[in-house]
């Protein structure tokens, strides 16, 4: 009778380990795999397009994700400053083209010699309607060739939180997971 009870014991401890796994947010990744990276080379984080509904999370996605980048090993690191000024000219308003704005960060990486260049977008980074608002967030990233503009390595992904947790929280999850197949060397 008691070896029974073990084992009824430990097929519901079995249940409640899936249940909660299932309930800890569920995160979908896909990545292509590519050649081995030089962490030590010149690396520009260019903007990262924004196709969500919230403003801004591009630049959000681009402050988390040069922090993720330098804790697993890039030594250097540039972010392109979206308002540089030309001589003579006066600080206007940010530029709103996002193309055009990839294409002038992309110009300046390669005038600054940079090697790698990573870039991306958000499609989703918001909190869900409902009772819980779980926080949801959906990011593509890509590392791409500055010199020919080839991707070498690309990864996209999407994950939900718990009601308690922040948006920000939960797409910080979501880029270090990506980050983690990055091939580094």
């Amino acid at each position: 009778m008691r070896a029974v009870s073990l084992i009824n014991t430990k097929k519901i401890l079995l249940l409640l380990l899936a249940v909660m796994g299932l309930l800890g947010g569920c995160a979908v990744q896909e990545v292509q795999r590519g050649a081995v990276l030089d962490a030590h080379a010149h690396w520009a984080l260019l903007p990262i397009m924004n196709h969500a509904e919230t403003p801004q999370v591009g630049a959000r996605a681009q402050a988390i994700l040069a922090t993720l980048l330098r804790v697993r090993g890039v030594t250097d690191v540039r972010e392109y400053a979206t308002q540089q000024k030309a001589e003579g000219e006066t600080e206007g308003l940010p530029e709103l083209d996002e193309r055009r704005r990839f294409d002038e960060a992309l110009n300046w990486a390669k005038g600054q010699g940079m090697t790698y260049g990573v870039t991306g977008s958000v499609e989703e980074w918001r909190y869900k309607s409902g009772t819980d608002g779980e926080p949801a967030a959906g990011v593509s990233l890509q590392v791409i060739d500055i010199a020919s503009g080839r991707v070498l390595w690309s990864a996209t992904g999407a994950r939900t939180g718990w009601g308690r947790e922040s948006v920000s929280g939960t797409a910080q999850k979501l880029l270090k997971d990506l980050l983690r197949d990055l091939p580094l060397k």
